[in-house]
């Protein structure tokens, strides 16, 4: 709670509309309440209002302060099929598959957040991975310098001796299933920007591997190798503050005595702040043992390199998962400029 708890109090100074696309949902209901009565900002619940208020009643929870849009009745179900049918003209969408498109919750809260609607989407508790992230991908466009979308986690543990304070960013660990030199070297500036300004510290970028420093030869670990000396590059190129250092093991990556015997000049062996995993298959699995395993606050996937905010929550996400997302996606929208400088320079479609 000591991550999250600052991330609650910065962005009460400055109120965010987010939008969650499951309003039916229990839990989506409840952070939805608790983002509203913490004054985080407007959330915006999207489904059929009678069914929303029947399971708001069940909870015995007030929908006072609490945006409804039912897609389906919107007024502006006709603009954002129009300009979902200029955005997938090359793929021959058709104006009658653009309505029933919109018409969907998923589809329709992240054309309000490329509208500029919205200030951020929330969505994942009841649906599949890829049922939110196809539109979102659709629909919101890659932030400037970006070769693709990526994902990473924010996990906070007990032991303050890890990360900074207890708190890392773990990526890419929802997204991308094997990444290529170019995406990880993306995902590790993307996520060492983030870092920057939720943790309010100098990013310690860790490249993980099996391999410390040339400890093993592998065609994998040589692709690890190679995206550090281009994330370091990028970094500079950005404006990053920031240290990069790869391969390395995750023992030596966070815990300092090790650190001190494999890689004793580096200055992120033993202080990493970020962990950059080299596939899916290890960030996923990783991500989710530190979560169960450790009982460790988790809260994402936080979305990068996309031009707005926008997160795909597990489905197995509490209430409180949900608000600390949807806190952390308020929080970027505030300073979105800053994590990517030139992004929002047009509306999408337009």
């Amino acid at each position: 709670m000591r991550f999250i708890g600052s991330v609650i109090e910065r962005l009460q100074r400055h109120p965010k509309r987010m939008v969650f696309p499951e309003g039916t949902e229990p839990r989506v209901l409840q952070a939805a309440r608790q983002f509203c009565s913490l004054q985080l900002g407007a959330p915006i619940l999207l489904g059929d209002r009678t069914h929303i208020k029947r399971v708001a009643e069940g909870l015995n929870l007030s929908l006072q302060g609490i945006r409804i849009i039912n897609p389906k009745e919107s007024e502006d179900l006709e603009r954002f099929a129009k300009t979902y049918v200029r955005l997938r003209r090359a793929k021959g969408m058709q104006h009658s598959e653009a309505l029933d498109a919109m018409r969907k919750p998923n589809y329709f809260g992240a054309m309000m957040v490329a509208m500029r609607q919205a200030d951020g989407l929330i969505s994942g508790a009841s649906e599949a991975s890829g049922s939110v992230l196809r539109p979102v991908f659709q629909i919101i466009r890659l932030a400037p310098g970006y070769i693709s979308a990526s994902s990473c986690m924010v996990l906070e543990v007990e032991d303050t001796r890890f990360g900074h304070q207890g708190a890392m960013l773990m990526a890419d660990c929802g997204v991308i299933p094997e990444p290529t030199v170019e995406q990880l070297a993306d995902i590790a500036v993307a996520s060492g920007f983030l870092a920057r300004q939720l943790l309010g510290v100098r990013p310690r970028v860790a490249m993980l591997s099996f391999s410390t420093k040339g400890s093993a030869n592998h065609p994998s670990v040589q692709k690890v190798e190679a995206a550090t000396v281009l994330a370091q590059q990028r970094g500079k190129e950005r404006a990053l503050d920031a240290d990069f250092d790869g391969e390395l093991q995750v023992d030596a990556a966070l815990v300092p005595e090790i650190a001190s015997r494999k890689v004793p000049e580096s200055q992120v062996a033993g202080h990493a702040n970020v962990l950059v995993f080299p596939d899916l298959n290890s960030g996923n699995i990783s991500s989710k043992l530190v979560q169960h395993v450790a009982r460790a606050n988790a809260y994402g996937q936080i979305l990068l390199g996309l031009d707005m905010p926008a997160a795909e929550i597990s489905r197995g996400a509490s209430a409180h998962d949900i608000l600390g997302v949807a806190a952390i996606v308020g929080l970027q929208a505030i300073e979105y400029r800053l994590l990517y400088p030139d992004a929002g320079a047009h509306v999408t479609g337009e």
